[in-house]
Formats: C-alpha cells, sequence, structure tokens
C-alpha cells in the first residue's frame, strides 16, 4: 500500500459525504469504529452511532479537502493524520486536525478510529 492509496480512501471518504446518505459513510467504518466527531462532544462506538452523527453533519453539505497529510503504515493499519477544511453549504468553512486510521480486513481499508477536532485558535 502506498501513500497516494492510502490518500485515496479520504476521498473515498470525502465522495461518500457527497452522497448525503449517512448509511454511505458509516459503511467506510469497520462495525466497532470510533468516531470522535467534530460538532458533537459525543464519541460514536458502533456503525448506528456513525450513522446517527452523519445524519445530522451531512445536511449542512459538507465538502472536505485535505490541507495537509501525514501518511504512516504498518502492515495491515495505515494512518493518515493532518489538516482538512471544510465548506458547508451555508458559505461557513471551518479547518480542523484529523486522524484516520485504517485496517485492512483482507478485501479492503475500513476506519478503525477517526479523531476530528476543529482548530483551537
Amino acid at each position: 500500500m502506498n501513500d497516494n492509496e492510502i490518500l485515496a480512501l479520504f476521498n473515498e471518504w470525502n465522495n461518500a459525504l457527497q452522497t448525503g446518505n449517512p448509511k454511505n459513510v458509516a459503511a467506510l467504518y469497520e462495525s466497532n469504529g470510533i468516531l470522535l466527531p467534530t460538532v458533537s462532544n459525543k464519541v460514536r462506538h458502533n456503525h448506528a452511532e456513525i450513522e446517527d452523527y452523519f445524519v445530522h453533519f451531512l445536511a449542512k453539505g459538507p465538502q472536505g479537502k485535505i490541507d495537509e497529510a501525514n501518511i504512516r503504515t504498518f502492515g495491515e493499519l495505515a494512518i493518515n493524520s493532518g489538516v482538512y477544511t471544510f465548506s458547508f453549504a451555508d458559505g461557513a468553512v471551518v479547518q480542523a486536525r484529523y486522524t484516520f486510521m485504517y485496517r485492512w480486513n483482507g478485501q479492503r481499508w475500513l476506519i478503525v478510529e477517526h479523531h476530528s477536532s476543529a482548530m483551537p485558535e
């Protein structure tokens, strides 16, 4: 697995956001994946909880763009962390730090951990 293939996983996730369907986004996470979301104080522990978060997030019409990516791979695990910016349908823009941790399940890479937090400034 090379860096471009791991970076493409963000594009797959961002494209899932564009469908507006939270099930499409949740499907990219392991069944026991963890989401520490940007605009909620509640940790999400499974597909049902992750999907619930994205119902509300997708209603805002988000479009993500990576500003800085740092990719490392460790066998069946890959980490992409850095900074991304979201533009929303209402014109709002939010820059946040992110970490996606992926695990290869023998068929595809799935998100096992996703942490996102708005920049503190």
